[in-house]
């Protein structure tokens, strides 16, 4: 029996084989990630800052005709998404270890959903991603900050992405500490969207 065996996601997070101090997309924010895709069933996808590997099992998973690129700078992560597709039985994801956006110039398929969770040299990888993109494409970035959204934003705009959409992610959830339980607040983040039409 498959370990997830529902056909929509939202796999509780501590299914998830996890290494310390390594950021997740919880799963409340994965789902709105997911939304913002507006995959097709025979997409190609690349996840840029793939992390534990969540998203790329979320949508190998949801998506199995789905072509998925994870890309993932540090070595032992990128194992960490390895494992995470074996223990969810995912076959139909490709893990590239390496920085954007120089790593992403061996790549020869044409993405027409790209994820862009964060990084140091966001515009720059932006602007390079905007370039590979499939006309008709969505791109989708994450930003934790305002400054991170202001830079996403100043690229969106000189890009000319059309049907841009902002949301900023608020969900707390019922956690246990200790012996008691509390509302907690899921990390928000800024979830920015958009598409290529020519």
């Amino acid at each position: 029996m498959a370990i997830w065996s529902y056909a929509t996601p939202g796999i509780p997070d501590d299914m998830f084989e996890r290494l310390p101090g390594i950021p997740m997309s919880k799963c409340e924010v994965r789902l709105l990630l997911i939304s913002h895709l507006r995959l097709r069933s025979h997409s190609v996808f690349w996840d840029i800052g793939a992390g534990t590997g969540t998203i790329p099992v979320e949508v190998g998973l949801l998506c199995p005709t789905c072509k998925i690129i994870a890309i993932e700078r540090d070595q032992d992560v990128a194992g960490l998404i390895a494992l995470n597709c074996q223990k969810f039985s995912v076959n139909n994801v490709e893990i590239i270890n390496g920085s954007a956006p120089e790593c992403l110039e061996v790549l020869s398929d044409t993405p027409d959903r790209i994820l862009i969770e964060g990084g140091r040299s966001i515009q720059e990888i932006l602007i390079y991603c905007w370039q590979r993109l499939a006309i008709g494409g969505r791109i989708i970035a994450t930003a934790s900050t305002l400054e991170g959204l202001y830079k996403i934003s100043e690229s969106f705009a000189q890009l000319h992405i059309r049907n841009i959409e902002i949301v900023q992610s608020a969900v707390n959830r019922l956690e246990t500490k200790g012996n008691r339980q509390i509302f907690a607040a899921v990390n928000p983040i800024f979830i920015l969207s958009g598409d290529k039409v020519s």
